[in-house]
């Protein structure tokens, strides 16, 4: 496959969603993260005049730094908004900040408390509109996810990963790209805390088609066995440390430690979206063991999110439709 050819596969004008991309795109865009992995030299003059800016409601390490390296590897430049003080249209209407956007920028990252906020966005402005994390997704981190699977076992579809904890934004990130790419993923959560139900029930319609196995359970033992990947994230999100002390009885049975890992294949990875917590949801001995591939994630990151941004970026898009609409409002 050509690289030209796989960055014209990129159908949906955004990312906000796993849900935007075909399970064809999910492969392609997997194909040319390593790509630019292997060969970035060859990248580095991709994306010239391009301007991208961040704008993030929560603090971030690994979202900020590898969008805003991405997109200077890729010969284009990043700007960070910060917004960590208030929600973003707490000075000003949202399509109003849209429309300046649109302006200004090639395209935009956001990172937000509410998912609504990003789909309204991306309605608004007439720019590619990338989700760096909602309440809902985590579509980047899936992506960067299942790119490191692929790197530690080939064929994603002969592959089992069993998620333990909450079933939250990355749970359904992953259940998504599963399905997309025809894996088997088991998400095991404590009674009450199961992934949001539209999310399994979409990942089963994709998995007829693709021939993924999708389970919800609360029976660790089952959701471990045969699995060559487990994956954990924080107790709490973000917005939910009033929780934190509830969560924390709740979730103990599901810590990751040597005894859980075990109940594992043996040549099982562990994985963590970061940052973590270390002696909550996963032990110091199973986070710095050579089973872990959480840096190697946090690696990926920067290589699929340059996959993301020549995808929509390459061809010079917008939305003409949005421009459309906002000359006829002007």
């Amino acid at each position: 496959m050509s690289t030209l050819r796989t960055l014209a596969r990129l159908a949906a004008p955004d990312l906000l969603s796993i849900e935007d991309l075909a399970p064809a795109e999910v492969e392609d865009l997997l194909e040319l993260a390593a790509l630019v992995k292997a060969r970035p030299a060859e990248f580095r003059a991709s994306l010239p005049g391009k301007q991208l800016v961040l704008i993030f409601e929560k603090p971030s390490l690994r979202t900020r730094i590898t969008f805003e390296v991405a997109m200077t590897s890729l010969g284009g430049h990043a700007l960070f908004y910060d917004q960590t003080r208030a929600r973003l249209d707490a000075r000003e209407a949202l399509p109003d900040i849209a429309r300046n956007l649109e302006r200004w920028v090639d395209a935009l990252v956001l990172r937000t408390f509410a998912h609504q906020t990003v789909v309204e966005m991306a309605a608004r402005a007439a720019i590619p509109v990338i989700n760096g994390l909602s309440d809902r997704e985590h579509p980047c981190q899936a992506l960067a996810d299942y790119f490191t699977l692929q790197e530690k076992f080939g064929d994603l579809s002969r592959l089992k990963l069993a998620y333990v904890g909450d079933g939250n934004n990355v749970a359904h990130s992953l259940l998504l790209t599963a399905a997309r790419l025809g894996s088997a993923i088991s998400i095991a959560t404590p009674p009450g805390y199961e992934p949001d139900a539209g999310f399994v029930a979409s990942a089963r319609e994709t998995a007829r088609h693709t021939g993924a196995r999708i389970e919800v359970t609360h029976d660790l033992a089952a959701a471990l066995r045969g699995a060559q990947g487990v994956y954990t994230d924080v107790w709490a999100s973000m917005g939910q440390e009033e929780e934190a002390e509830a969560r924390r009885r709740v979730f103990a049975p599901f810590q990751v430690n040597d005894k859980l890992l075990a109940q594992a294949m043996p040549e099982a990875v562990f994985l963590h979206c970061l940052p973590a917590h270390r002696g909550e949801e996963v032990t110091d001995a199973v986070l710095d063991s050579p089973r872990s591939v959480a840096f190697d994630q946090a690696e990926n990151r920067l290589h699929v999110q340059k996959a993301i941004l020549l995808m929509l970026l390459s061809n010079g898009r917008r939305h003409p439709g949005r421009e459309k609409e906002r000359d006829a409002r002007a």
